[in-house]
């Protein structure tokens, strides 16, 4: 399933958020779940199996950077708001002469501490495995470590005690601590997941939210080597 998903996308260069979040399942990777509707009555019905508050993102084959262009809407909490929401997608891919395939929503993640977790298929070194800060911060801190793959669990309980951040992640100023063995885990997959599909250049899953009983990865970009 995941070579599929994988040659799917590879004419395109990258994943639909939803192929990616797919890849992302199939590694046991801790995503929550979505819906894609494609119609303004599938929004309704999928808002109601999904709950309030709701995040809905425009899904285009032109559009790989959703927030540039208008295509991220947060905070949709009735059924009204999820009309108006897809309204304001769809009219985005008319502005900007997109394809519409649809909407992703799902329900939106409770607070928690923002990391990222990423891979990158270096020329050098081949699949090279990224841990960080994560969120809107992650290239201004700069606070991120890397390891070559296939990791263990040691390499990746590593990675995470090298973040100058690490005090936040174990709980400072009387905050609980982030369950650190859910993100090395993530991390081992995101691994697995590279040493697999040798057709996946860049793995961008930001943020990964890290809780005291578990982490859930909220976006996911992954990019593709071209067929």
């Amino acid at each position: 399933m995941a070579q599929e998903i994988v040659e799917g996308g590879r004419q395109r260069g990258w994943l639909l958020e939803p192929e990616a979040k797919e890849l992302c399942k199939a590694y046991g990777l801790p995503v929550g779940d979505w819906r894609v509707a494609r119609y303004e009555a599938e929004a309704l019905g999928y808002s109601a199996d999904l709950g309030f508050p709701l995040a809905m993102k425009i899904v285009s084959s032109d559009i790989i950077h959703k927030s540039d262009v208008g295509g991220v809407l947060l905070g949709i909490d009735c059924p009204e708001k999820v009309m108006d929401a897809f309204a304001s997608l769809k009219a985005v891919a008319d502005r900007t002469g997109s394809r519409f395939e649809g909407v992703i929503m799902e329900r939106m993640a409770k607070p928690g501490i923002e990391t990222i977790i990423g891979a990158k298929r270096d020329p050098q070194f081949g699949p090279v495995v990224m841990f960080g800060v994560g969120g809107i911060f992650v290239e201004i801190f700069e606070d991120v470590s890397f390891r070559v793959a296939p990791i263990d669990g040691g390499d990746a309980m590593e990675m995470i005690s090298e973040l100058k951040a690490l005090p936040l992640l174990r709980g400072a100023r009387g905050r609980k601590p982030v369950d650190l063995e859910s993100l090395a885990d993530a991390l081992i997959r995101v691994s697995r997941l590279m040493i697999e599909n040798g057709g996946v250049s860049e793995v961008d899953l930001n943020p990964t939210l890290g809780y005291e009983d578990g982490c859930k990865v909220v976006d996911a970009r992954i990019i593709l080597e071209r067929a």
